[in-house]
């Protein structure tokens, strides 16, 4: 069997270390201290069981479209600024929010730099909005 493995890799050397290559990359990506991700349904199950909290990071002008009940609204570009308003939360799970999930990711790292407990919504807004969930604008 081990002389087959190796007859295979000498063979497919280029597939073999294309295959090492995505496997250090993912490797690197879950410890490189990012958030977790979390869909919408274990997102409402975090809120619930755990008593989460969520933090849109989008525009203000965004937020009232539509954003999760209950939801603070601390923008991207001033989470630095207002990172002591959400210290009363550091003992409960943070789940950030974005329009898509593409741009929680930089303050997800600030906030787990601050010592917060921090998931990301998967496909942020939009995808709790595809998964029927509720939004309130005010």
């Amino acid at each position: 069997m081990i002389n087959q493995l190796i007859e295979f890799a000498t063979n497919h050397w280029e597939m073999v270390a294309v295959f090492l290559a995505i496997a250090a990359t993912l490797i690197f990506v879950e410890t490189r201290g990012g958030a977790r991700t979390v869909s919408p349904s274990s997102a409402t199950n975090l809120i619930n069981d755990k008593d989460a909290v969520i933090v849109d990071i989008r525009p203000a002008n965004e937020y009232r479209t539509g954003h999760i009940t209950g939801s603070i609204n601390v923008p991207s570009a001033k989470l630095k600024d207002q990172m002591g308003t959400l210290e009363k939360h550091k003992s409960s799970p943070l789940i950030i929010v974005c329009k898509n999930g593409m741009t929680a990711g930089s303050s997800a790292k600030e906030l787990i730099k601050a010592g917060f407990d921090v998931y990301k919504l998967q496909g942020g807004i939009t995808e709790w909005q595809n998964a029927s969930l509720p939004l309130v604008k005010k």
